[in-house]
């Protein structure tokens, strides 16, 4: 999408759509700058339409040739606050890929640097729709020109796009169906973003084996699909003011192994890999941003599937870190994925160390659909990035971390259970990942919720959201 920032008189440009955001405030004098080439009736058909400016609130009207534009829109500003102007670029984003518009012209009024950046995030994910594999008239091409009008920050535009770009390969990734993204595609699409600071490692299976990653190999045996181990690495130019390692769950399809899920409940589970795939979208931000610190993506990417050669309950696994993993539920495999990944992660010599993953239903179920939960005992960390998820217009919610909790990982034949029962299961979850975590600063971030909608929410479309990409990159460059 080619973005340009321009004063040009709003009656005058020529676009597709014209958006024009609104607050309260400046409702009235919106209307005024526009409204005689309409001979007055843009007022009376706003508040006929019972248009109020919330956040993200529309209305819409073919121009008739009055103005330069073909269709023009007012959008609500709410607050003006970033979550507002997030929602109000989005809003317009969505339309105008509903539309078919080819170009918008966007006047939000002067906007900062910060507020630019949000501002085109909230658009390219609101434009964004996932209908590769649809044809004929429910294909609609996103929009390949925006302005933004009423002055905006050059350096905001930059961010914001390399930002938006991330995310949306992130929700590429995690709707591309399992048959296209599998361990092997995935690791070839990490190794497609090399440049001369950002290296990408891959291990096959024998490597994966020969190293003792027991969580990986368990869990990617029973596909004819073998499991990928992918570490990038982003090296500044300078001396880094910080390490970090981000590490992400890459199952890439979920079936439950021999704890089956049901049919329903695998019907989406290409969506498995959305830690992976936000990894690799933050890293994708972090190399076109090049912040100066040291970044580590982390992923462990494997099939979770049925067969003769799968794992089995009541199996022991050795994993990474020695451990001895006793197997409850096959179907609680993402975190024997991650469990090698955050011990390989704790040797790099990092500061701190981040992992996602679409890892329980009982996150879903402590805070819907639209909350990631936050699991740290290091209040810097979780203030952090509770602020840098609130700048992104994305949300966190702090999750405790009871010791005394750890009692229901209790193993009869290993070290430790993978399952920790019914009660609880996101803080066990969380538990048992933190006992491969060593020597670092460590924040797990269950994703579950937010990572797939099966439908519509605010401008997203139904499918990946990229979350959590806008939030690390916004944690990683501050």
């Amino acid at each position: 999408m080619n973005i340009s920032i321009s004063n040009q008189d709003p009656n005058s440009v020529t676009a597709d759509l014209l958006a024009i955001a609104v607050s309260a405030e400046s409702l009235d004098a919106a209307i005024a700058s526009i409204d005689a080439a309409f001979d007055g009736t843009l007022a009376t058909t706003l508040a006929a339409d019972t248009f109020k400016p919330k956040a993200g609130a529309t209305a819409t009207y073919p121009s008739f040739g009055r103005i330069g534009a073909k269709r023009l829109m007012f959008v609500g500003l709410g607050d003006a606050d970033a979550s507002s102007i997030l929602q109000a670029a989005g809003a317009v984003g969505k339309a105008a890929r509903a539309f078919g518009s080819n170009s918008v012209a966007l006047d939000m009024g002067g906007l900062n640097a910060t507020q630019t950046q949000i501002a085109v995030e909230g658009f390219i994910a609101g434009n964004y729709k996932f209908d590769k594999y649809k044809s004929g008239d429910d294909k609609k091409a996103p929009v390949s020109a925006l302005n933004l009008l009423g002055g905006a920050n050059a350096d905001g535009l930059a961010i914001g796009k390399a930002v938006a770009e991330a995310q949306s390969l992130a929700r590429d990734l995690v709707n591309e169906p399992g048959e296209a993204i599998y361990p092997e595609t995935l690791a070839q699409v990490a190794k497609s973003l090399e440049n001369d600071q950002l290296s990408v490692e891959i291990w096959d299976e024998t490597k994966i084996q020969a190293e003792g990653m027991g969580g990986i190999m368990g869990v990617g045996r029973g596909s004819a699909r073998q499991p990928r181990f992918i570490h990038m690495k982003y090296t500044p130019k300078g001396t880094p003011s910080r390490k970090i390692a981000l590490v992400g769950k890459g199952v890439t399809f979920d079936a439950g192994g021999y704890s089956l899920k049901p049919s329903a409940g695998m019907q989406t589970m290409r969506c498995d890999m959305a830690g992976s795939a936000a990894v690799i979208g933050a890293m994708r931000a972090i190399r076109d941003l090049a912040p100066n610190v040291e970044v580590h993506g982390i992923i462990g990417a494997a099939e979770n599937m049925v067969s003769g050669n799968a794992y089995k309950l009541g199996d022991i696994l050795t994993m990474y870190s020695g451990k001895q993993v006793e197997i409850h539920n096959t179907d609680a495999e993402g975190r024997l994925v991650l469990a090698d990944c955050l011990h390989y992660a704790s040797q790099l010599g990092v500061d701190t160390i981040v992992d996602l993953a679409t890892l329980t239903g009982a996150a879903v179920v402590a805070l819907g659909d639209h909350y990631v939960a936050m699991f740290t005992k290091d209040e810097d960390l979780a203030k952090d990035l509770s602020t840098s998820a609130k700048a992104a217009g994305e949300r966190i919610w702090p999750m405790p971390l009871p010791d005394d909790y750890k009692s229901m990982l209790k193993a009869e034949w290993g070290d430790i259970k993978n399952v920790g029962g019914r009660a609880g299961g996101s803080i066990t979850a969380a538990l048992f990942l933190s006992e491969f975590v060593t020597g670092a600063a460590w924040c797990h971030l269950d994703i579950a919720g937010p990572a797939f909608l099966d439908k519509g929410h605010k401008h997203f479309a139904p499918g990946g959201t990229g979350s959590m990409v806008p939030t690390l990159a916004r944690w990683i460059t501050a």
